[in-house]
């Protein structure tokens, strides 16, 4: 496995698999994302006016957990499969999971994981 770090990030490319995936955190906060090369390889050297962690959340969402002083804890699973795809992670569990009625709920609702019509076309 080959690794990529920075304030608040951490990246995997994971060989066996042909896996890309990073983790980012901050203040209670936690995410898993499935990013792809083209992120990874410019993770060192961002783009003008680009930062890692900006680049990371352009990827695939796999898990987020929230604990902080502002609400109740709880945590949403995107993807069932996030702890095997990444298991170079600590993941942060607050104990308090989202039903999967509810994150797919609220993943059309704020369009988690959709492409940009844009994009799409």
């Amino acid at each position: 496995m080959q690794f990529k770090e920075g304030l608040g990030w951490k990246a995997c490319y994971d060989e066996e698999n042909n896996l890309y995936t990073a983790k980012d955190w901050d203040r209670g906060d936690f995410y898993l994302f499935e990013i792809d090369k083209e992120i990874f390889d410019k993770l060192d050297d961002p783009p003008q006016g680009e930062f890692p962690c900006e680049m990371i959340h352009k990827g695939r969402v796999l898990y987020e957990s929230h604990d902080s002083a502002y609400g109740s804890p709880y945590d949403i699973v995107h993807d069932e499969n996030y702890a095997q795809m990444c298991p170079w992670v600590k993941i942060q569990h607050s104990g308090h999971e989202w039903s999967r009625e509810m994150t797919e709920a609220a993943d059309e609702v704020f369009g988690v994981n959709k492409k940009e019509e844009s994009e799409s076309k």
